[in-house]
């Protein structure tokens, strides 16, 4: 299989298919930790397969990118074959962590468990009262989900926690790279559970937003986008921080 790759310092960088590479890679890591699309969008077959930045945003000023236009059953099948690829990989006693919204939530926490990992909880991460308001009728849909586990037991942490069970941090829209990018501060906290020096696998990278943190953090970090656009986006973000690090 063919399929680009990048080293930059502790990261190494792939662009392709995450389900094709990952049957390719065979170097164990300490944590998965990833934002892979949702296919929530959308209440008909229509709407689901409208681009993401028509979807989402309109008129958006970002790169739209791949597999977001699956229907619930489709996602959980194919959510199920990335991650028993990636439970392959990670260690014993290293976590899972993946983001959802509240409409994919408990799709999420069986497919994590279908995928062999064991489901330990979900953390709420509070983009606070500037996130995008609903009509008045609604409830704000301020929040976002890190449904996270492990592979097997998880010994006492002997670097810190217990770790905070609610994430609050606030998007700043002109900090973005990616449609749906989080705020690198946000994954600083994410990764502090995992044993310092270890290695960090996101296979859906985005805009390295995961990689900036973990490079940033001391930690080594294997990426995945399948977007040539991000992907570029991803090695000129990464090698900016190595050379700053």
């Amino acid at each position: 299989m063919a399929f680009q790759q990048q080293t930059i310092g502790p990261a190494t960088l792939y662009c392709g298919d995450s389900l094709e590479i990952l049957r390719e890679l065979n170097e164990p890591v300490d944590a998965l930790i990833t934002d892979p699309p949702y296919s929530s969008g959308g209440m008909n077959h229509g709407t689901r397969t409208q681009s993401p930045g028509v979807k989402y945003i309109k008129n958006s000023k970002y790169h739209d990118f791949f597999g977001d236009n699956r229907d619930a059953r489709s996602w959980a099948f194919w959510m199920t074959q990335w991650l028993s690829q990636t439970r392959r990989l990670v260690k014993l006693g290293g976590y899972a962590m993946v983001f959802s919204d509240w409409r994919q939530l408990p799709t999420l926490t069986d497919v994590l468990q279908a995928g062999g990992f064991i489901w330990r909880g979900v953390v709420p991460w509070d983009k606070t009262a500037s996130s995008r308001a609903p009509h008045t009728g609604y409830f704000r849909h301020q929040c976002e989900y890190v449904v996270w586990g492990s592979v097997g037991t998880l010994i006492k942490c002997r670097h810190g926690g217990p770790w905070p069970g609610l994430m609050q941090k606030r998007v700043i829209p002109s900090e973005k790279l990616h449609m749906t990018g989080k705020p690198v501060e946000l994954m600083e906290q994410l990764i502090k559970p995992v044993i310092p020096g270890g290695i960090v696998l996101d296979p859906f990278m985005g805009s390295a937003s995961t990689g900036v943190a973990a490079l940033r953090q001391g930690y080594r970090f294997i990426g995945i986008e399948m977007s040539q656009e991000y992907f570029d986006i991803s090695c000129q973000r990464l090698e900016k921080i190595y050379l700053t690090f």
